[in-house]
């Protein structure tokens, strides 16, 4: 059996690897960096005696996606990890730089699961995991792009897991709230009021969502104060959320 997980070179992308190698996956890692990759690689091979192929893309760049499906025609297991996100006023942050992330975080995560379900249905068999945010849950200003790509996912992946309905494949979303990777300091929010709140440990993060995958569930929050956010739009008046929601990651 294989699985793919795209952010693989650390954080809950190589948690995800840790997990799936411990139950004996084969494993194709993808991210930009091609040395972290190989050097997770390598130990996961040694640790736990999987085979493991560690593929360098940008997934933020167009085509990107078609490259990894020629490259890997098919798995048993994806894992839509890979994303990042950008702080500051829309109007203000650099257009390649909104492009690259509604790429990564929309584009390539919907070409993807686009690619590998059809082989997934005719098997009768197949995980997808689409890493959200409970961010998805609300909206964003200042981070206005990735609120709204991870409002996507969440849809997204909600809605082809009901079609998929009996047969055999499932669809997971998980929405994690701050968690200890390096998506911090990429996104420029690790002085934000959001992340000096305490944070989930990313391997903890990454079994809540690996246990729900394998349990075939559309939706997974771990942890109780994200559940809490998850359900706030249901009894907080919008504007009071929308200004909640950018003290929390307003520079």
């Amino acid at each position: 059996m294989k699985a793919i997980v795209t952010g693989a070179s650390g954080g809950l992308g190589l948690e995800f690897a840790k997990l799936l190698a411990a139950s004996k996956y084969d494993l194709v890692l993808v991210a930009r960096s091609a040395d972290k990759l190989e050097a997770n690689a390598a130990l996961l091979r040694a640790n736990h005696g999987v085979n493991v192929e560690s593929v360098a893309l940008d997934l933020s760049k167009p085509n990107v996606a078609a490259e990894l499906v020629t490259r890997v025609a098919s798995c048993d297991i994806l894992i839509n990890n890979a994303g990042f996100a950008s702080n500051g006023r829309f109007d203000e942050l650099d257009p390649l730089r909104i492009r690259d992330e509604m790429m990564l975080d929309v584009v390539t995560l919907t070409e993807l699961t686009r690619a590998y379900l059809p082989g997934m249905r005719a098997r009768g068999a197949g995980r997808v995991m689409n890493v959200a945010s409970t961010a998805a849950f609300l909206p964003g200003p200042f981070m206005a792009v990735y609120y709204a790509c991870k409002a996507y996912v969440l849809s997204f992946s909600q809605a082809i897991a009901e079609e998929l309905r009996g047969t055999g494949v499932t669809v997971t979303c998980l929405c994690p709230g701050a968690t200890e990777t390096g998506f911090a300091d990429r996104a420029n929010v690790k002085g934000t009021l959001l992340f000096r709140l305490p944070k989930a440990n990313a391997a903890s993060v990454a079994r809540a969502g690996y246990d729900a995958m394998m349990k075939g569930r559309d939706l997974e929050v771990p942890g109780l104060s994200n559940k809490l956010v998850a359900i706030s739009p249901k009894i907080t008046p919008r504007r009071m959320l929308v200004w909640v929601s950018r003290k929390a990651v307003e520079s």
